[in-house]
């Protein structure tokens, strides 16, 4: 699960992992989501720091944070600074390279991307029309189907804001408005019958932004709930991955990202295989050594 936007910082009031409830989280980590956390965990759980800013002066940023996550290069160096936004032409040669989907598709493993985008959006991508984000990249050349709103009415699809109701308004389409629990139970059994699954969430990051009236305390209270179901409905083979691309959320006494490690939260039978991983550019080779080993 890739959640946009999330770093780790010490307790305090303009933390709202610390601040707000978050049943789900302390359960697993038997605190906050928080520096203070880290090393700890429930049963399979663990968390770690990673570090985001990869050796590149200035605030990591979307594009070349999220580029070197799904690739394992170091995008920000490639690219002089940490890019902001969607990839461009060069990020996307990276990714079109090999990224996390594409590779684990070419070893023969059954990868899905859970996220529904609407049908209008497809015909967009079909046309060359779209403008896509790094995970959109990583699921199409890893040739995988993108869900639509017929895949939310199935119940087999989570958009990018859990519950559906602010992709509903954005997009101008008719769908399901669930209840975060219920969302994260249909991710669970999507990663029941897949190798690899990939979920994002950006809401945190608008929501970290104060962007379009997203408001913080929501966006954790709906990213808790959506892990509470998630964890709930998993199988006892399956593991749960949890990490960023920069802080944001985690300091709302700024609207702008941080220089905050982001969290590697883990859950289930590869929790402690997955260990070794300190920066973005760990995630993606240990995940794919990971299911290699049958361990993920």
């Amino acid at each position: 699960m890739f959640v946009d936007g999330v770093g780790l910082a010490a307790p305090g009031a303009d933390n709202p992992f610390h601040a707000l409830p978050t049943p789900a989280l302390r359960d697993l980590l038997r605190g906050d989501l928080t520096l203070e956390s880290v090393g700890r965990g429930a049963g399979s759980a663990r968390l770690a720091a990673l570090d985001a800013t990869l050796g590149t002066p200035g605030l990591p940023q979307s594009a070349t944070g999220q580029t070197a996550l799904f690739t394992g290069v170091n995008a920000p160096e490639l690219m002089g600074r940490h890019v902001t936004g969607l990839p461009g032409p060069q990020l996307r040669e990276v990714l079109a390279r090999g990224n996390l989907l594409s590779t684990a598709v070419a070893r023969g493993l059954r990868v899905t991307f859970a996220n529904a985008y609407t049908e209008s959006f497809v015909a967009a991508l079909a046309r060359g029309e779209a403008r896509v984000s790094v995970t959109s990249c990583c699921a199409l050349h890893a040739g995988l189907r993108i869900r639509t709103e017929a895949d939310l009415e199935a119940g087999r699809a989570v958009t990018w804001d859990i519950r559906g109701d602010l992709f509903e308004t954005r997009a101008g389409v008719s769908v399901e408005v669930v209840e975060p629990r219920l969302a994260g139970r249909r991710l669970a059994r999507l990663a029941g019958e897949h190798d690899l699954t990939l979920y994002e969430t950006f809401l945190t990051d608008l929501a970290g932004h104060r962007r379009e009236g997203f408001d913080p305390s929501e966006a954790v209270r709906r990213l808790d709930g959506l892990l509470s179901g998630i964890v709930d409905g998993l199988t006892a083979e399956t593991t749960l991955v949890v990490t960023s691309d920069h802080g944001n959320l985690e300091d709302l006494s700024s609207r702008r990202h941080t220089r905050n490690p982001v969290p590697w939260l883990r859950f289930g039978p590869a929790a402690d295989e997955l260990a070794a991983v300190k920066s973005l550019l760990d995630v993606t080779p240990a995940l794919l050594e990971a299911l290699d080993d049958g361990d993920a």
